[in-house]
């Protein structure tokens, strides 16, 4: 799983970035909002720490522009505001949930576990059909393990397997991919592989799917300078040949 962190003062965001690496995730960290917003579209993450007083642009605001990109994606405002107040303009702009400064490591990492739970939950839930007749949804719904070129995607672990290699996958990663399994062959629109990847009709921002689709490259490609699993068709979409 892929977190981006915006938190302007270094040993805090230094020492974040430590802890959540350790438990095994991938970390984007952003000094402050205007580099958040940027590696928010470069890198389209799983989840987002928002730290409330940035500079260039705060939080709040941070949040608000996210939302308008991506209403799925897990927000955790992060700050040492802890009024009642504050804490509820947060979650009415969006955020999963408010951590409060100062915070222990048990409590960030059960916080982030916690909001991508209940994300992939309620994501499970709801499903992600197509948009449009004609592709096919995917074997993702029911969990069953299902090749992909020379890897073996399990979504019910968040993982592929190549050879002796783990691969760690999002459930939007496997969305994405057991709707390329499903349509082998397929010209696939942007459309259609957003709204399986984040349950959407509409695709409000192409950047945001074609910088998930670099990302989902570099973890499930042997060479994604040359892909051979999500390949583009230039002016049309993707195709999982």
């Amino acid at each position: 799983m892929t977190i981006l962190l915006a938190e302007d003062d270094s040993y805090t965001r230094e020492g974040l970035e430590d802890i959540l690496a350790g438990e095994g995730y991938d970390v984007t960290a952003a000094g402050d909002g205007e580099e958040a917003l940027k590696l928010f579209s470069e890198t389209a993450p799983d989840l987002v720490i928002l730290d409330i007083m940035m500079p260039k642009i705060n939080g709040y605001d941070v949040c608000r522009t996210i939302r308008k990109q991506d209403r799925l994606v897990p927000v955790i405002f992060l700050s040492a505001k802890s009024e009642e107040i504050d804490k509820v303009l947060g979650l009415e702009l969006g955020a999963d949930d408010y951590i409060s400064k100062p915070f222990g490591i048990k409590e960030v990492i059960a916080r982030v576990r916690a909001v991508y739970r209940r994300y992939s939950a309620a994501s499970e839930e709801t499903g992600s059909g197509s948009a449009e007749a004609g592709p096919s949804a995917g074997p993702e719904e029911g969990g069953v393990p299902f090749p992909l070129g020379d890897l073996l995607v399990r979504p019910s672990e968040l993982r592929a397997v190549r050879g002796n290699d783990d691969i760690d996958l999002s459930l939007r990663d496997v969305r994405i991919l057991a709707l390329f399994a499903a349509n082998k062959g397929k010209v696939l629109d942007r459309d259609i592989i957003y709204n399986a990847g984040w349950g959407e009709a509409h695709l409000p921002n192409s950047r945001t799917l074609d910088q998930h689709i670099s990302q989902l490259r570099k973890k499930i490609e042997s060479d994604p300078k040359d892909p051979r699993i999500i390949v583009t068709v230039h002016n049309a979409g993707y195709r999982y040949p």
